[in-house]
């Protein structure tokens, strides 16, 4: 591990917070510094057994290290350990939440919205379909089998009928699909996903747009993973810049910022374009909320205690480093879309491989299937490569997709019947992968 900065960043800031509390009367609190030291090297005993997913060679699953300054807001936080639900447990850390999601529904075109933070994006879904219910009750949900499988979960937990649609060899949504669901009639929501979880594939939201208006339904947007490439527009595709052109139109947004925003777990965000459903969260609490008249966030939330420091962490990176085009955090999203684009080309020139027919991926995740005679042996043979490339320090995910989406190959047998088929896949989302690649290639490659 590198040098860590922020003992030292929060030292200074510890003392400074300090100074607010320095007229209360002093009072003991013994601390047995001998057994928590003996307790933290046993914890990092433990710690040690994990995937340095910090490192650039880590490039498995959706998982991005904290900034520093994340890390030491969130730890400073932590000092006075507020709790968003109320302006009573968490008076500075609730203004500073609702400043940073502000500044997160700026980044979708929002000016007027309602939104909050939430524990995770699963939770930030969870209200987005439970609105969608209370706006449109007893009707379905759809969505892309590429989804994400909570959907499914959640209408499940909320008694809302759902249903999945194909997706096509892309991983996007298939609007021939869609619309033979519309055409049943009874559609209350749509789920339309940026950036799935398989393949960050984007769906094509603009087209999904043009059928609400012949089928009036809602839209939810679940962009936990993808959310924060509408920064970037110039660096995708077509397709997905046509999607997220649109995304101001959609009914109700969800974004992780524990994904690409550089926050630490659980920091989820949901967002609705119509402030009025908030009259859905109207409750009365009897002991909470008597420290000000103002709105406290736990009005418009179905959580209660909510971690105020994960809105100070969120605040802090954001006044560090603004949701702007071209602005260092839009830089770094860059960064990593180059390089997925980068091994996306050298995979489809080398012959132990197979990418995507359909084409370059639509953000920063790669997947390929290895070359063989079968489904089975290519399966295998991902697995050989996932162990190889292990040992090498370089870390992968598989993935199961549908052998079609690799299009017709003279090297498979039987290609009507070939199902599903375990694949390698790159989740290249940190800035250092771009300056890595040349590594993470040598590795790739030693264990073909």
């Amino acid at each position: 591990m590198s040098l860590d900065p922020v003992p030292a960043l929060l030292s200074r800031a510890t003392e400074l917070l300090a100074t607010h509390f320095a007229s209360l009367p002093a009072y003991d609190s013994p601390v047995d510094t001998a057994a928590i030291e003996q307790v933290l090297e046993a914890t990092a005993g433990r710690l040690g057994d994990n995937y340095p997913y910090f490192h650039p060679l880590y490039a498995g699953q959706m998982l991005k290290a904290p900034h520093p300054v994340a890390r030491a807001a969130y730890a400073l936080a932590m000092t006075v350990n507020p709790n968003n639900h109320a302006r009573d447990g968490g008076r500075a850390s609730s203004e500073m939440e609702i400043e940073a999601v502000r500044a997160i529904a700026a980044m979708f075109g929002w000016t007027k919205f309602l939104g909050h933070l939430t524990s995770s994006g699963t939770i930030a879904n969870l209200e987005a379909l439970w609105v969608a219910d209370q706006c449109a009750p007893g009707r379905r949900i759809v969505g892309s089998r590429q989804a994400h499988y909570t959907h499914q979960r959640i209408s499940g937990v909320l008694k809302i009928d759902y249903t999945g649609v194909v997706a096509d060899n892309h991983g996007r949504m298939s609007m021939e699909a869609l619309e033979a669901e519309l055409r049943k009639g009874n559609v209350g929501t749509v789920v339309v996903t940026l950036g799935t979880t398989a393949l960050a594939a984007v769906d094509p939201l603009d087209e999904v747009l043009a059928l609400q208006r012949k089928y009036n339904f809602r839209v939810h947007v679940d962009a936990a993973y993808g959310g924060y490439f509408r920064l970037i527009p110039e660096a995708l595709d077509e397709p997905a810049r046509r999607a997220y052109a649109v995304i101001d139109r959609a009914d109700s947004i969800v974004v992780d910022p524990h994904k690409h925003g550089l926050q630490p777990y659980g920091c989820g965000c949901v967002l609705f374009r119509d402030p009025a459903v908030g009259r859905f969260y109207k409750h009365d609490s009897p002991y909470t909320y008597f420290t000000s008249t103002r709105l406290h966030l736990g009005e418009i939330s179905l959580e209660c205690s909510r971690a105020g420091a994960a809105a100070v962490a969120l605040w802090a990176t954001q006044r560090l480093l603004p949701l702007t085009q071209g602005g260092e955090f839009a830089r770094g999203l860059m960064s990593g879309r180059r390089a997925a684009l980068e091994l996306d080309r050298r995979l489809r020139q080398d012959d132990h491989v197979q990418a995507l027919t359909a084409g370059a991926p639509d953000l920063d995740i790669v997947v390929w299937k290895q070359r063989a005679e079968t489904p089975e042996r290519a399966s295998q043979l991902a697995q050989d490569v996932f162990d190889a490339c292990a040992t090498r320090d370089l870390h992968l995910a598989l993935v199961q997709l549908p052998s079609s989406w690799f299009g017709p190959s003279g090297d498979v047998k039987n290609r009507a019947k070939t199902g599903m088929v375990t694949c390698l896949r790159s989740v290249l989302m940190k800035p250092e992968h771009e300056a890595w690649l040349d590594r993470i290639w040598e590795r790739l490659t030693a264990s073909w």
